[in-house]
């Protein structure tokens, strides 16, 4: 392996190069092989200790990350916003103190207000990881993204993607316009107007994608599509003039996937409205790789893990 990994934090992708990318979805392999066997355990992380701060309410994510860590034999310390200092009004100044203090060699941190895993990092001897910042970034579910739709698609340059649903709001657009267009993807945005960043809705756009705001139209040809977790409190706030009409204009349903190309993936990050933006029979039907992203997602953030507290790629190591 040519590249080398030089990266003390994991904030964000937008200004990895694919090389940067290549190098975690290779580790990523190395990752899924140790999960696979019949004691899913190695030892390259023992005697580190990786935090858990989740200062937002998360199951998935912090799951996936406190099994990666296991599985790579570091101790885990979880703190959750409820019940916590946090919860009582503590700064998040004092959050990083106290953080610094427990000796930490990792710590993933999930947060509602953008950038704060940047402020916790300027602060920190250890590693950050960002696990979610407001509508920022996710840089873990934009990584795993992409290492599920390659093994679907193989290569993916020239593979149009479809992001469809309320991507105004969504970190985790964002992240996978950042990961999979350095791969070589092109994306197609579909969505409500009101749930499209003004500035792409008028066309100016990140480089590598496009706006289609007839999902129809953005799905004939797709390769694959990616659907967006609809945020129930978006139709409450007059962004939307119902859930009902929203699944009948915006859902994925059976009928729609004809219009992609034949056994083209569908994939979302979760958690899922079942009957609003999916229908239940596309999330659980043959073309769902929604199952693989939850075990690719272990596997993802075992090889940033580890790329954070060992220092190299596995196949670089003395």
């Amino acid at each position: 392996m040519t590249a080398k990994w030089t990266r003390r934090h994991v904030l964000d992708t937008d200004d990895w190069s694919r090389e940067e990318i290549e190098i975690v979805l290779g580790q990523t392999d190395a990752m899924l092989e140790i999960l696979s066997r019949p004691i899913r355990r190695a030892p390259p992380l023992r005697g580190r200790t990786v935090i858990l701060f989740f200062a937002e309410a998360s199951t998935r994510t912090r799951v996936s990350f406190e099994l990666a860590a296991k599985a790579l034999s570091a101790d885990v310390t979880n703190i959750t916003a409820s019940g916590s200092s946090v919860e009582k009004g503590e700064s998040l100044y004092d959050t990083v103190r106290t953080l610094q203090a427990l000796g930490g060699d990792v710590v993933v941190m999930r947060h509602g207000s953008s950038g704060a895993p940047y402020f916790v990092a300027e602060r920190t001897d250890a590693a950050v990881i960002n696990a979610g910042d407001g509508w920022h970034a996710h840089p873990s579910q934009g990584l795993l993204d992409a290492f599920t739709l390659r093994g679907a698609l193989g290569d993916l340059a020239g593979k149009r993607i479809v992001i469809v649903g309320d991507v105004l709001h969504s970190r985790v657009a964002r992240s996978d316009i950042n990961t999979l267009v350095p791969l070589g993807a092109r994306i197609t945005l579909s969505g409500p107007p009101t749930l499209i960043p003004t500035a792409w809705r008028c066309g100016d756009l990140p480089p590598g994608t496009s706006y289609e705001p007839d999902v129809d139209r953005a799905l004939d040809g797709a390769d694959g599509a990616i659907v967006l977790r609809l945020q129930r409190e978006r139709q409450e706030s007059g962004l939307l003039p119902s859930l009902r009409e929203y699944s009948r204009v915006w859902g994925l349903s059976e009928a729609r996937l004809v219009r992609m190309r034949p056994n083209a993936p569908v994939m979302h990050p979760g958690p899922m409205n079942e009957g609003v933006e999916i229908d239940a029979a596309v999330a659980h039907g043959s073309r769902s790789l929604i199952e693989k992203q939850v075990t690719n997602g272990v596997a993802v953030r075992m090889a940033l893990l580890y790329l954070l507290a060992a220092g190299a790629p596995l196949d670089d190591r003395p």
